[in-house]
């Protein structure tokens, strides 16, 4: 998901650091050959115990240390930290925990992260419980070597954005106490200098100013335990452990118990971690999990990632808003998927003048991205996509500026990706509740299925965001394809009804040369002597749930390649080529070797794509 501060990232430009006080001696950039890393993190600062008290019709805060007054607005409480260090909105429960969210400060980019909190009951008139916002952190790694020209090579990478693969640095050059990053970004043809910063010989450190996240970052050496490679540079060979058991609501299991070769995995992971770092066209995969028969069997992070850390999902967060879109229908939420979008979000004030292909325009061509509006997310001049949308400063409210774009086709006619189109949908669904669709989430969603942590970002006025972004924990990110495989049913609750999981999976639409349902794509993958269809959540950087029905088998992978080669990796290379040759249907015989395919790409949709398959009523 692109936002604003990356834009203003990839426009910025570094600029030397002030000169340090002791001269710094003359020398070659080949003295600064190795690994260097550079972190920094920028709050929030609040965080921690909260307590809310309740003495009659008065509330009161509690939290770092001091008192707060609490407004009360029928069922809402809500709470502000003076120099809007950040907000807490939250609903009297009527039994049990009070649940509510917690608002970053401002101002942020995009209006920032909002997370859940929970506060357990200590009797009647009070509950307690922990405030932990999603930390803003960003990282540089920058691997100076040797070329064979006689340059020195630069590699630099952030795991947060991949900002050293927009930036194209691809050499360090030296002199005395200056150093310069050197490179070309994507389609240009002339090398330049990407960055300026000095090089303090005698405390060994680099220093580049990044004004737009908050001024110098300083880089120091690394050693071989660092997290730019997947497990160190020099890993133990791997052998496969099975998942731990926890109380997130996932069964776990064995290769062996769910009929996959655990020799055949054994060697997937080892390639991940023996993958060499020393180039920038290097995939770096996050997350590798995989279940079947609805348990977990495989959970493996690389690159300092683990199983409690907050993971951004990107685009694949769209499948997470079908989700609630369903969810919110099957509860009764008075919506449907021939729902007229502008009488909704107009309250029924339908302008005079409004195209009247706007007026026919319903919820189903959000969720299939056949809307019609002019937003293709790939064409810089669609003013409704989603750089553009996020750029403006006119219009805070993404839901009205999206009403506003112009039409390019009639609603229906073809489908053609836009993130405005799935976050219209999640505005929908909070106009037809009448009540944020947070809430939804935590009650419909999160709660049944045991998702306690995430963090989801807003749009400036503070709706949460449909397009994209949800941060989650790879365990629970896993889940939502396991429950369109269940067909819309978690542990025996059903989320979904079957009808709404079964289209929105469907393969409705041509887009982008493959197949489009409610914000899930479809894919074919060969498997033996045939092909087996999957479905799929994706994002940018290697996000994604790979559903395969047929086996019964849900894989899940996140990675680092926001801008860089190798977003689609596991998807579109290692599920065919190792994980699915790995998988036995009962009859296989036990001993045979696993032989990875050699014609191991997917099927695509035919090029004529954004054309309807069947009809979308």
């Amino acid at each position: 998901m692109a936002n604003r501060f990356l834009t203003c990232l990839l426009v910025l430009v570094l600029a030397p650091t002030a000169a340090f006080s002791q001269a710094t001696p003359a020398g070659g950039a080949d003295s600064l050959l190795g690994l260097w890393q550079a972190k920094r993190w920028f709050g929030p600062y609040a965080r921690g115990p909260l307590t809310l008290e309740r003495k009659g019709a008065t509330w009161t805060a509690l939290m770092m240390g001091q008192e707060f007054p609490v407004r009360v607005e029928g069922q809402e409480l809500s709470f502000e930290l003076p120099k809007g260090q950040g907000t807490f909105r939250g609903r009297v429960p009527a039994t049990g925990a009070l649940l509510g969210h917690w608002f970053p400060p401002k101002p942020v980019a995009m209006g920032g992260h909002v997370t859940p909190v929970r506060l357990e009951a200590q009797g009647g008139s009070r509950w307690s419980g922990e405030v932990m916002p999603f930390d803003d952190i960003f990282t540089f790694h920058l691997l100076l070597q040797k070329r064979a020209d006689g340059m020195v090579g630069a590699i630099l990478r952030n795991p947060e954005r991949d900002f050293g693969s927009l930036l194209g640095v691809q050499r360090l050059t030296r002199d005395g106490s200056v150093v310069k990053l050197m490179g070309r970004r994507r389609g240009e043809s002339e090398e330049h200098e990407v960055a300026a910063g000095r090089y303090d010989a005698e405390n060994q450190v680099i220093s580049f100013d990044v004004p737009s996240r908050g001024g110098s970052f300083d880089f120091r050496r690394d050693d071989d335990r660092s997290d730019f490679y997947p497990r160190g540079r020099h890993p133990e060979r791997y052998s496969y452990r099975p998942p731990p058991a926890r109380e997130d609501g996932w069964a776990t299991g064995t290769l062996e118990e769910a009929d996959i070769d655990r020799a055949g995995i054994e060697r997937t992971v080892q390639l991940l971690l023996d993958a060499p770092m020393d180039s920038a066209n290097t995939p770096r995969v996050h997350a590798l999990l995989i279940a079947r028969h609805g348990k977990l069997v495989l959970e493996e992070y690389f690159h300092g990632e683990n199983r409690d850390h907050l993971h951004e999902t990107r685009s694949a967060a769209k499948s997470v808003t079908s989700v609630l879109v369903g969810a919110a229908i099957k509860a009764g939420v008075p919506l449907e998927l021939s729902t007229p979008v502008y009488a909704l979000m107009t309250d029924g004030a339908l302008p005079a003048d409004l195209d009247p292909r706007k007026r026919a325009m319903t919820l189903e061509n959000l969720l299939t991205m056949s809307s019609g509006y002019f937003c293709d997310d790939t064409n810089p001049d669609a003013p409704g996509n989603e750089d553009k949308m996020q750029e403006q400063e006119e219009e805070p409210d993404w839901y009205r500026y999206t009403l506003a774009v112009p039409l390019a086709t009639a609603p229906g006619e073809k489908s053609v990706y836009c993130s405005s189109n799935p976050n219209l949908a999640l505005g929908m669904v909070g106009r037809a509740a009448r009540e944020s669709p947070l809430d939804l989430f935590d009650r419909l969603i999160a709660a049944p299925m045991r998702i306690r942590r995430y963090a989801w970002p807003l749009d400036p006025v503070g709706h949460p965001y449909g397009g994209g972004g949800v941060q989650l924990m790879p365990r629970d990110f896993m889940k939502f394809g396991q429950l369109m495989l269940n067909g819309g049913a978690w542990q025996g609750r059903w989320i979904l009804s079957r009808e709404y999981a079964a289209r929105a999976v469907a393969p409705l639409y041509h887009l982008r040369g493959m197949q489009y349902g409610f914000l899930w794509w479809g894919i074919d993958y060969p498997y033996k002597d045939r092909t087996v269809h999957a479905f799929f959540a994706g994002g940018a950087g290697g996000q994604a749930v790979i559903v395969i029905p047929a086996l019964d088998l849900v894989i899940t992978t996140t990675g680092g390649n926001y801008s860089s080669p190798g977003t689609f990796f596991v998807q579109m290379t290692v599920t065919p080529r190792d994980l699915l040759p790995c998988v036995r249907e009962r009859g296989d015989d036990r001993s045979a070797a696993v032989v990875p395919r050699a014609d191991f790409a997917p099927k695509l949709a035919p090029r004529e794509e954004s054309g309807r398959i069947t009809s979308s009523r």
